[in-house]
């Protein structure tokens, strides 16, 4: 039946198809969602994915085919994943693991995992940020990529949630160990070992009851010069840090970014769940704007019918920011939402794909890639998928889209959620 549905969904596709770009199905496989993607900066034609919960997926000719495998490790795979590449074309898996216990379980620890063979196989893996009876989730990862002194450097960011959150009457213990905070770690030896983690907020967010009110989302991204950036949302709004020598010390005071009103937490029909987790990345590239920061995200400041998707920039390490604008370039009221965010290192374009309702009024989606040359001054907006797909509330299809763009290659992401029928995605643009 799934394969029968898919293929009508094909067939659909090449008689309504929407899109000038060719778009791959990844794999449909293991109910798929919550994608990440990420480029051999080395052999532009090994691309690797990964989707919860256990998922992955390699392709060695430019995204055209993939092969799906599942991934395993006695330290446990727990979703959310996040894969990344550094200088040499490792690859690095980061997910979360779920501790068994007695009293139920958690998630306990990150764990990354490492490939040296294009995403073929993968090494059992290395952890950071176990600190039980506390949770650790919603992880990401950069890696140095520029000549500093610490290229290649890996740095992960999460939140800890509070222990109260375990506790067996639902009581706090400590107002301080029941907060949330954003922590980090490093690693200088190719994801062998890692920094003992440290918090790098100023501001805790609440307890994880409600994940409205905790800080949560946290995203690294590396300068031009070596500096570890690091955004996240949190109650106040978008927040800020930055390291200057390598992750070892942070700005002593939160940079607040802009304000998120609504929240990030906000709901859109069909829709499970809905946030507007930041990206951000670095115009590594030598263009105009080099060494420019950029940050995108969405939310519903233009009224809960109208979620719209934002960027700002900062030209001064991340101290100072501009004024939001927008990047989705409808004028209506329409839900615009998961958005994500990418630099090419190599031109400093900006790309940015995300779910669009613009065209329909109902729950029927596209996906749009948004493209600016000067800096996000201006976008352009493309539909790239083929045909649209409806969502149900019932069904999670994951908190994030993603997007990889390296040297002209771009390669977005995205889950489609036809109902309850999950299945991944991405389409060649080039």
């Amino acid at each position: 039946m799934r394969k029968l549905f898919l293929l009508l969904l094909l067939l659909s596709g090449i008689s309504f198809a929407q899109s000038k770009y060719q778009n791959i199905l990844i794999s449909n496989e293991n109910e798929p969602s919550e994608v990440t993607i990420s480029i051999n900066p080395i052999d532009l034609n090994n691309i690797v994915a990964a989707a919860n919960i256990e998922n992955y997926y390699y392709s060695l000719d430019g995204g055209r085919s993939w092969a799906i495998r599942k991934l395993t490790s006695t330290l446990g795979v727990w979703g959310d994943p996040c894969i990344v590449s550094d200088s040499r074309g490792n690859f690095y898996y980061f997910h979360l693991s779920s501790a068994y216990t007695d009293g139920g379980t958690w998630l306990d620890r990150i764990v990354c995992q490492k490939s040296f063979d294009g995403g073929i196989s993968w090494n059992d893996g290395s952890h950071m940020g176990k600190n039980p009876p506390h949770l650790q989730d919603k992880e990401w990862a950069a890696v140095d990529l520029t000549y500093s002194p610490y290229r290649d450097n890996i740095y992960a960011v999460w939140t800890q949630c509070g222990q109260n959150k375990y506790n067996d009457d639902g009581a706090s213990v400590n107002p301080i160990d029941s907060a949330s905070n954003i922590f980090m770690s490093f690693s200088t030896d190719g994801g062998d070992s890692w920094s003992t983690a440290k918090r790098i907020n100023e501001i805790s967010g609440a307890d994880c009851s409600l994940a409205e009110s905790t800080v949560l989302g946290a995203m690294p991204c590396v300068g031009l010069n070596g500096e570890v950036n690091v955004t996240w949302s949190s109650q106040n709004g978008l927040m800020f840090d930055r390291s200057t020598d390598g992750g070892l010390s942070w700005l002593d005071k939160d940079v607040t970014v802009t304000e998120m009103p609504g929240g990030f937490k906000y709901s859109v029909p069909g829709v499970y769940r809905c946030f507007g987790f930041p990206s951000m990345a670095c115009d590594l590239s030598e263009g105009p704007n080099k060494s420019t920061l950029y940050i995108s995200w969405s939310d519903q400041r233009n009224g809960t019918n109208n979620t719209d998707v934002w960027i700002t920039s900062s030209t001064d390490g991340g101290l100072s920011w501009q004024e939001p604008s927008k990047v989705n370039d409808d004028s209506g009221s329409k839900h615009q939402f998961f958005s994500w965010m990418t630099v090419d290192p190599f031109s400093g374009i900006i790309y940015v794909v995300f779910y669009d309702r613009r065209n329909y009024d109902d729950e029927s989606t596209d996906v749009y890639l948004a493209v600016s040359t000067d800096g996000g001054k201006t976008f352009a907006n493309e539909i790239i998928s083929d045909f649209p797909f409806r969502p149900v509330s019932s069904t999670f299809m994951g908190d994030y889209t993603n997007i990889a763009a390296v040297n002209g290659v771009i390669r977005p992401i995205w889950t489609r959620a036809d109902s309850t029928e999950l299945s991944v995605w991405t389409a060649i643009v080039e």
